[in-house]
């Protein structure tokens, strides 16, 4: 009866996880679409709905498991997947309402959609079973750490990838910025004027802010993330600070924005050159979260969650 009940939930499980990648998949296709069509809007309020659609099918994964042993899923990296892939649809959600921009579904549903695909069929079976939290994950810090970490990771990588847009976009064309940082013109090698629609301007000026907005709001869950980190290694091992790969990457990744927001405030350092650091920081941050885990080396290793 108990591996009837198992295998059931399993089954459950797995439904709602191939419906959600399905869901998000879906929204990925209409967000696309909206950007080649920009008067079909059916298909934009569609997206949302599929987005929508994954991210409660998410808490319902998220939230069983929570209930099954009593602490917050996030002691692997199956569950730490589950939680970035909530916590991008979630993110994508509440900025789009905010700043009403389809671009920012049409960057965060491949990466949702992507890293769900990842926990779905790349994993191996063992790795998404319920299992009990081991000794070294039980404590409260487990839920503060981990959780504000993967939330700062989805904000940096929707705003790091709203930077590589940008560089896509404005690729051999000289962009200049005005005091309040709006793009005013630009021009290729020969400076000869080729941008000259205002909307092109427009749209890149607003990629750019875009970018930049939600980057800073990554920033500071990143900075709380490792902070909080440090407290519980402390607790956990008696050392704040131990140079473990994982922490040693954590701080690679804060320098590489601290530095990108740096730049933000330097007027020649606007625009292109901050974006290359804010794509570099895309690349940081995978290698942080996943290639660090890949070593299976250092006291995060136990995990594989971060």
């Amino acid at each position: 009866m108990l591996t009837l009940n198992m295998n059931l939930n399993y089954q459950i499980d797995n439904y709602c996880l191939n419906i959600s990648f399905l869901s998000l998949f879906i929204s990925m296709i209409c967000y696309w679409l909206v950007i080649a069509f920009p008067k079909k809007i059916f298909f934009l309020k569609f997206a949302h709905f599929e987005v929508s659609l994954a991210n409660i099918l998410l808490v319902y994964l998220l939230a069983y498991r929570w209930l099954k042993y009593s602490y917050f899923p996030l002691s692997n990296l199956y569950e730490s997947l589950l939680f970035l892939s909530w916590s991008l649809t979630t993110i994508q959600l509440i900025l789009e309402f905010k700043f009403k921009h389809k671009l920012i579904g049409a960057i965060a549903s491949p990466i949702s959609t992507l890293t769900l695909a990842f926990s779905s069929f790349f994993l191996p079976k063992y790795m998404q079973e319920i299992s009990p939290l081991i000794p070294a994950l039980k404590s409260n810090w487990l839920l503060m750490h981990v959780s504000v970490i993967l939330i700062s990771y989805a904000m940096l990588l929707i705003g790091s990838l709203l930077s590589i847009l940008f560089l896509l976009l404005s690729r051999n064309n000289k962009l200049n910025y005005t005091k309040n940082n709006n793009l005013t013109t630009a021009s290729n090698s020969n400076d000869t004027l080729i941008l000259k629609n205002e909307d092109k301007l427009n749209l890149l000026n607003t990629i750019d802010n875009l970018s930049y907005r939600i980057i800073g709001l990554g920033f500071p869950f990143l900075t709380i993330g490792i902070i909080s980190g440090a407290v519980w290694a402390n607790e956990a091992w008696g050392s704040y600070w131990s140079w473990d790969p994982k922490e040693t990457w954590a701080l690679i990744t804060w320098i590489i924005f601290a530095i990108y927001l740096h730049t933000r405030i330097n007027k020649s350092w606007q625009g292109k050159k901050s974006a290359i650091v804010a794509g570099f920081g895309f690349v940081v941050v995978w290698i942080c979260y996943l290639g660090v885990n890949f070593l299976g080396k250092g006291l995060h290793s136990y995990g594989w969650f971060l």
